[in-house]
């Protein structure tokens, strides 16, 4: 399937590793022109050379860095018709009496306000295309509670009120924005968050692996090609009334262990 986006202009935040580089390779299959930005410089300068795309270092958090590496970006795609914002951190494991507010203030920073950085540039620019795009990325704890990650939670809900929002504010420009509500997705960062989970409740991380998928109808994890298949989808001409929506890939769950 021909997706018609040939040149269109990208910027992946945190796309330097893990969903966000899966989504910023399968922009660059279609033929995408593409920009990521990521905090980790280890992880930029381990880029394979055969992958076709500029980047920047930049948090997302720091309004400063993210100005600037918005005029990188610019410069470097000479536009912008697609804003992923994949940047985000798990946050701590605690009952919340137990959670410092540094951490709580952390996770909203990067999980929450990161979006909200990102998305007041784009949208200038963004206003300029003949085919605009947000996708925010939220998490199935964006429509769940999830015992002992309160601040993970509310910054994943708040990441879906941000895009209706949105959604409402910026559809006269036709600009469209959309949330993505992985479920347990495939690689290191769920495997430590479940196994601060086991050792907060007293269990294995065997247990806690198979309690958190029997929540689920496809008891499998999600893979991050798959989030990225959607995300390019939905970013494409063939996504162009799909706005204002929070779509769960999950596997179908019911809820959060």
């Amino acid at each position: 399937m021909d997706l018609e986006i040939e040149g269109l202009r990208v910027l992946v935040t945190a796309g330097a590793s893990g969903i966000g580089l899966e989504i910023a390779r399968a922009f660059v299959r279609e033929g995408a022109r593409v920009h990521v930005t990521d905090i980790d410089r280890a992880a930029l300068g381990g880029l394979a050379a055969d992958l076709d795309l500029t980047h920047s270092t930049g948090d997302v958090s720091d309004r400063a860095d993210a100005a600037r590496f918005f005029d990188e970006a610019l410069q470097a795609l000479g536009g912008l018709d697609v804003l992923v914002n994949n940047a985000g951190i798990a946050g701590p494991t605690g009952r919340v009496e137990e959670i410092s507010p540094e951490d709580w203030d952390r996770c909203l920073e990067v999980c929450l306000t990161g979006q909200f950085n990102c998305a007041r540039l784009a949208v200038p620019h963004l206003q300029q295309s003949q085919n605009a795009s947000i996708i925010n990325l939220s998490s199935a704890a964006g429509r769940f509670g999830f015992a002992l990650r309160s601040p993970y939670a509310a910054a994943k809900w708040g990441a879906i009120g941000f895009t209706k929002s949105l959604s409402r504010e910026l559809g006269e420009f036709g600009i469209r924005v959309n949330a993505i509500l992985p479920g347990l997705v495939a690689g290191d960062r769920i495997r430590r968050v479940l196994e601060a989970k086991a050792q907060q409740r007293g269990t294995s991380f065997a247990e806690m692996e198979c309690e958190a998928l029997a929540n689920a109808s496809l008891k499998e994890y999600v893979t991050p090609q798959q989030l990225a298949d959607q995300i390019v989808f939905l970013c494409s001409p063939r996504g162009r009334t799909i706005s204002g929506q929070a779509i769960a890939i999950d596997g179908d769950l019911q809820s959060l262990s």
